[in-house]
């Protein structure tokens, strides 16, 4: 077993991938999460074709597909006509070794590689264990990456130290607050609303996963696993009471459900939109991923998507300079590209995705929609359509070309 010690700091789906992923090659790691558990609200849900290459990468694709929804093409819906176009991926066989997505709520995941992680003996994951304060010794790694290290302070008072630290602790990270990094960007004036609901979305023509394009009613629903659970994810005022939200649930699917209308609600989350990237993903043996280095509005799931790419390129990089087999300049190489494939890449998509879906203007939904009918019919431009989610990738990584 290595001698490394890694601290990562969060239980969400980019914690708990960083530290499987580095305890299955002998690293020492140590998950801290303030909750007490998994959180288990409406999350982000959709894993790319891509994104299930580093799942099998690091052991967990398998376990994944067995509890979620295989997709295996995008609906979108332009609700002004009624019309619904689907672009299949059948367009991606036997250019990809998974041509689907998957449907899966990432605390499910989550679960997954706890349940994974159990069964390593270097791996512990300590609950209700929130940072407090990071500091770092001087000194740069030598040859066994071993010099120097970070010590982080608990809510507790006790320390813990190691020789490198992942922050993967969200949108609000305390570990890049207490680096001091700025978190610059916008929040969007509007409040998604991420509810599970029991429909029968696929009696209406619906696939298992839509784009409902229209000014009032934009939303995004997707089948979450095989027992009809839905989620649907629509946009409203940031001005308005959090307090009415299942008030304003109840009239939005009122408003927006086929038939008969009748839904049962099993959940729901609020939470506001942002446009983030901290000014750096690293500051010396403290690295960001995920939700912590970068926020984006998660139309087109490029927010989890951008996270498990950051996974895959750090622990790259950071079990090299552990083995002594580059130096850390290989961390600097990590940080300035995700941040760059986030700024150049996924936080755009997103955002043209977002003005798409919710609160659209219709010229604009009518241009997209009669661009999806044109793809939909040429088989070239479906395999396009697809394979263009690798822009977030790191070429190295990539499996076929763009």
């Amino acid at each position: 077993m290595n001698s490394a010690h890694v601290i990562v700091v969060g239980a969400g789906p980019v914690g708990l991938l960083s530290a499987l992923a580095l305890a299955r090659h002998g690293i020492e790691v140590t998950v801290l999460e303030r909750d007490t558990r998994l959180n288990d609200s409406p999350r982000a849900a959709v894993y790319h074709w891509c994104v299930l290459e580093v799942l099998e990468k690091f052991g967990v694709r398998e376990d994944a597909e067995a509890e979620g929804v295989i997709v295996r093409g995008n609906t979108f819906h332009r609700l002004s006509t009624g019309e619904s176009v689907q672009i299949s991926q059948t367009a991606i066989e036997g250019v990809v070794p998974y041509p689907y997505n998957l449907n899966l709520g990432q605390d499910r995941l989550g679960q997954i590689c706890l349940d994974h992680l159990s069964r390593l003996p270097n791996a512990t994951v300590r609950w209700g264990d929130g940072v407090a304060a990071v500091s770092q010794d001087a000194g740069g790694p030598g040859e066994d990456g071993a010099s120097g290290g970070v010590t982080v302070t608990l809510d507790s008072g006790a320390t813990l130290a190691a020789d490198w630290l992942i922050g993967a602790d969200g949108g609000r990270s305390a570990v890049r607050k207490a680096l001091g990094l700025d978190f610059p960007g916008l929040t969007w004036d509007d409040r998604f609303v991420a509810t599970n609901i029991r429909f029968d979305f696929e009696a209406y023509g619906y696939g298992r996963a839509n784009m409902v394009m229209d000014a009032d009613l934009g939303c995004i629903v997707a089948l979450l696993d095989r027992e009809g659970l839905w989620r649907v994810t629509f946009a409203e005022s940031d001005d308005l009471p959090e307090a009415a939200i299942p008030d304003r649930i109840d009239a939005f699917m009122k408003a927006f459900l086929p038939g008969d209308k009748q839904y049962e609600l099993v959940q729901f989350s609020p939470y506001h939109m942002h446009q983030r990237s901290a000014e750096s993903y690293r500051v010396g043996r403290v690295l960001l991923a995920g939700d912590a280095a970068h926020l984006t509005n998660p139309t087109g799931a490029m927010g989890l998507t951008s996270g498990v790419f950051d996974v895959e390129l750090l622990v790259d990089r950071l079990l090299a300079v552990i083995a002594g087999e580059a130096d850390d300049a290989a961390l600097d190489d990590y940080a300035d590209r995700r941040r760059t494939a986030f700024l150049d890449n996924a936080s755009p998509t997103a955002t043209r995705f977002k003005n798409l879906v919710y609160g659209g203007v219709q010229a604009d939904i009518d241009e997209a929609f009669e661009l999806y009918q044109r793809v939909e019919r040429d088989p070239e431009a479906s395999r396009d359509f697809f394979l263009g989610v690798q822009s977030l990738r790191e070429p190295e990584f990539r499996g076929v070309p763009l």
